[in-house]
């Protein structure tokens, strides 16, 4: 299992790391600050570099066999390094800074819109929520004038952890329907936006909710009886 460095540092671009194994599924490494794919964020890409100069670009970061197991997707074509080889795991820092500010604006969202999470996903420069929520109850001006306030009050975000039989006590902590938190563990990862947002996260987020950015609803689609789907994008 790896040591998850962003999960404690989401701002690291960069560390030391040892090759643990590789293959043609992907490169295991005994440390990494790339974030696999997970919770609807895309896994990091970015490159390892090697001790001889040389560099393999890694085009995915993909979750293995277990909860710390980190699979680094190399180009095709490139040449694996071998078990023990010492490298430099580097992200593309300015990708993942755009996906921790968006990845952290669908907390707010969460706050904003009322009904459970029934599906999400994240990419680069914007992303969706879809909810289960009636009718034409939400209004697209209205969500981005109270998601641009939230952000322009630069709220605190931290990460902290429960036990498994905390979050069990407050079910209430799970908006998401679709997609449960992963138990079984002993503890679970909670992402708290002071005073506005809590509930459980393993993504990469910012520090203060001011780092977002403006950003706007650019279309609410209707997606079964109840369900809305909240499109968000980076303000232009």
């Amino acid at each position: 299992m790896a040591e998850l460095m962003f999960r404690d540092d989401a701002y690291l671009r960069a560390c030391e790391a040892t090759v643990v194994g590789a293959d043609e599924y992907g490169i295991r490494l005994d440390r990494t600050v790339f974030y696999p794919t997970g919770g609807g964020q895309p896994g990091d890409t970015g490159v390892l570099k090697r001790t001889n100069g040389s560099a393999v670009a890694i085009v995915d970061a993909r979750k293995g066999d277990g909860l710390d197991d980190v699979l680094h997707v190399a180009a095709p074509g490139s040449a694996l390094p071998a078990v023990g080889e010492k490298l430099l795991a580097e992200i593309d820092w300015d990708r993942r800074y755009r996906l921790m500010r968006m990845h952290t604006c669908l907390h707010l969202l969460c706050a904003v819109v009322p009904g459970a999470v029934t599906g999400g996903q994240i990419s680069d420069g914007k992303a969706r929520l879809d909810f289960d929520v009636p009718g034409d109850s939400l209004d697209k001006t209205a969500i981005t004038e109270r998601l641009n306030a939230l952000i322009a009050a630069d709220h605190p975000v931290t990460a902290r952890w429960i036990t498994d039989e905390e979050l069990a006590g407050q079910p209430d902590l799970v908006r998401t329907m679709s997609v449960k938190p992963p138990t079984g563990f002993g503890k679970v990862r909670l992402l708290d936006i002071a005073g506005v947002d809590l509930q459980p996260c393993g993504g990469t987020h910012i520090r203060h909710t001011a780092e977002i950015g403006r950003v706007e609803v650019t279309k609410i689609e209707n997606k079964g009886r109840q369900n809305r789907r909240v499109n968000l994008a980076f303000a232009s």
